[in-house]
Order: structure tokens, then sequence, then C-alpha cells
């Protein structure tokens, strides 16, 4: 038997250079090769200096004997930093990758050495493999335009703005029962309700606990008057915008079942930046792909890989639900009641596998025009005025 080395079998080119990014806040690490079997130059740079950045290749290219029109690769790792450097290294001529943090291998010893150095080495001399043939060495982070980055921007407020606008409340509520006492609802009337609160010994709030209730409520007030906001420019541009993104809007929400939030995330997240993807794609990059588990005799399943964009996961499993109760009568909701009707904890598995064939179905119907077997079709604009438009 003869073994073939990894090395051996991959052949790098050195008139190329090749370059891996660790970033950091302050510093930036970089690491510079020619190919595998050679110690990489590590240098520093502040972070964020481009023009720093130009002249430690400069020099790199001068160290390793290259021509200063010689190619460059590099990479870095998905992070904080976003696609801005990306962008910039691509006007600059530079062949750059963004690569899965999560794909990256590592050793397995229960304590290894870490440090930028040592994965600015590891991310320089895995770019080599992966330029060589190894492509599946680690994944690679496909970057959106900056158009389509900025139309993220509004559904991902939204949800901060609703994450924020629940601490608010729950704080409300938990320095009111520290005091024993309940508080159901919190609205716009809370600063009336406020004064006739009283304590187990009917005593009214202490006037230090009163003030923070009510400046609580001032910055609950604010959240929500910033969340009705974004909630009204949304309805706006689905009325009016004549963009192919929002066009895609309006060919879900012709869907019983789907709501604008759900809608405008799944256009302006996925299907209004990338087409044509296949049923394996969608399902990666939502993170649904099964995760089995096999070695000698043990086999089970690990569920899902929960790889992918954690929003539209969990989007994509409330329309699950949605779906089975305004689609009855469609074939995805008959072929789930019929393959997990029975059990409440199969019911709670099967609905991420409709969630995934539901994904599917909707790629269709955005790329191809196909509706869903069964499914019932509305009027968005009643989704959007509450009534049909006339």
């Amino acid at each position: 038997m003869t073994a073939t080395r990894l090395t051996d079998s991959i052949q790098i080119t050195s008139a190329s250079l090749y370059l891996a990014f660790e970033l950091g806040w302050n510093e930036w690490k970089l690491a510079f090769t020619t190919g595998l079997g050679q110690a990489p130059r590590m240098r520093s740079a502040p972070a964020r200096d481009c023009q720093a950045v130009l002249a430690e290749i400069a020099r790199a290219k001068e160290r390793f004997g290259l021509p200063p029109d010689a190619p460059v690769h590099s990479c870095y790792e998905a992070g904080r930093d976003g696609f801005w450097l990306h962008r910039w290294l691509l006007a600059e001529g530079i062949d750059n990758l963004i690569c899965d943090s999560a794909s990256i291998e590592v050793n397995r010893r229960q304590r290894r050495a870490k440090n930028d150095r040592l994965d600015a080495a590891k991310l320089v001399t895995m770019l080599c493999r992966y330029h060589g043939g190894d492509t599946k060495v680690w994944s690679v982070v496909t970057a959106p335009t900056a158009a389509a980055e900025d139309l993220r921007q509004l559904h991902r407020e939204l949800l901060s703005l609703k994450e924020e606008r629940t601490a608010h409340v729950n704080r409300i509520k938990g320095l009111l029962a520290s005091q024993g006492l309940a508080v159901v609802v919190i609205d716009a009337d809370f600063p009336e309700v406020l004064p006739g609160l009283r304590l187990w010994d009917g005593s009214p709030l202490g006037p230090d606990l009163t003030a923070r209730l009510v400046r609580e409520f001032e910055r609950w007030q604010f959240v929500d008057r910033q969340i009705r906001d974004l909630e009204s420019d949304r309805r706006r541009r689905i009325r009016c915008d004549e963009t192919p993104q929002v066009d895609k809007v309006r060919l879900l929400l012709g869907l019983r079942g789907v709501g604008l939030a759900g809608a405008w995330m799944l256009v302006m997240e996925l299907f209004g930046t990338r087409a044509n993807l296949n049923r394996k794609q969608l399902g990666a990059l939502v993170g649904m792909t099964p995760t089995p588990y096999q070695s000698g005799a043990t086999a089970r399943e690990q569920g899902i890989s929960k790889a992918g964009n954690r929003r539209l996961r969990t989007l994509m499993v409330e329309l699950a639900w949605c779906w089975v109760r305004h689609q009855p009568d469609s074939d995805l909701t008959r072929w789930f009641h019929r393959r997990f009707g029975v059990g409440k904890r199969s019911r709670k598995v099967g609905i991420v596998a409709l969630a995934r064939k539901l994904l599917v179905a909707f790629g269709r119907y955005l790329d191809r025009g196909e509706v869903p077997k069964g499914a019932k079709l509305c009027s968005w604009r009643t989704k959007i005025n509450g009534r049909t438009a006339a």
C-alpha cells in the first residue's frame, strides 16, 4: 500500500502571494507565504489602516522575490468587521475569501495553544490548500453587495427593537413583582395606573421606585414609537415601491398564512439577493440540513445543523405553524398531518421538516411562479390595509 501526502497532491503556484488576516479591534495580524511548507511571514498593522496593509503587501512581495504585479490571494474569518474589507480588497485587485469560522479545522486535544499569531498561520496554510484544489477545507461565505446588505437593516432593527421593548416590559413587571404587585398589560395608561397601586399594607410605592418605573416606561414609549415608525415605513414601501425585491414581497403576501414580517424578511435576507437555489442550498443557508452520526455499528441522527441564518430558521418554523393553520387543504399540510399527526413530540420534530419543504416551495414560487399545490391565494392589499382596497 502506498500513501500520498496531502502536500504532494496539492500544487501551489509559487508566483502568487497568500495573505491571511487575523482581525482585532486595535491591531490586525497579517500572515504571508508563497506556498505550503514555508514558515509564514508575520506582520502587524493598525486595525482598519488600508494603506498600512498595502505597504506590508509590497514589502512581502519584495521579501519573497515576487514581481510587483504578482497576484495576491487573501482570506479572513467572517465576524464583526463584516464585508467592507472584502469589498476594499477586491477593489484593490486582491482575490479575497471570507471563511466561516465554524468550519475551520482545529486540534481536538483538550488543551491547545491559541493566539492571533497561531490563528493567522493556520488560516494562511488553509488558504494555500484551498487554492491548491482542496476546496472542502472550509466553507466560504458569499458576500452580499452593499445594496443587498442595506436592505437587511430595516427588519433587523425591528427585531432588535422588539427585543428591547420586551426587556423594558419585563423589567417593569419584575420591579412590581418584587413588591407583591402584578400588572398584566403595560400600555399608554400605565402612568395613570401607577399612583393607584398599593403594597401589602396599603401604603403607596416608594418615591424612588415610582420614579424608576416612570423612567422605564418612558424608555418603553420611545422604543415602541420607533417600532411603529419602522412598521409604517415597511407598509409604505410595500404599497409604493416598484423594486424587484418589493415585487417578491407582494408575491409572498399573496399566499395565505404569510404575513408582512415573514414575507419581508424572507425576501430581504434570502430570495431578494439569491436566485435559482436548489433545495439543498436553501436548507443549508437556513441551517435545516440533517447531521447524521455513524461509526461502525453506531448510527443516529443528531438533528438539524443550525449552521445557517438563525433569523430565517426561527421565522420558517413560525411560518410552518401558520401554514398548517391557514392552509389546511394544501398538499404540504396534508403530508404533515399524515406523517406527524400523532403525538406532541412528533409534531415538534415534523414542523422542522415542514419548514424546510415550505422554504423550497417558496423558492419555486418566486423563481418559477409555481404555486404550492392546494395553497389558497389572497390579495396582498388586504394584509396591508386590513381590508380589500377599492
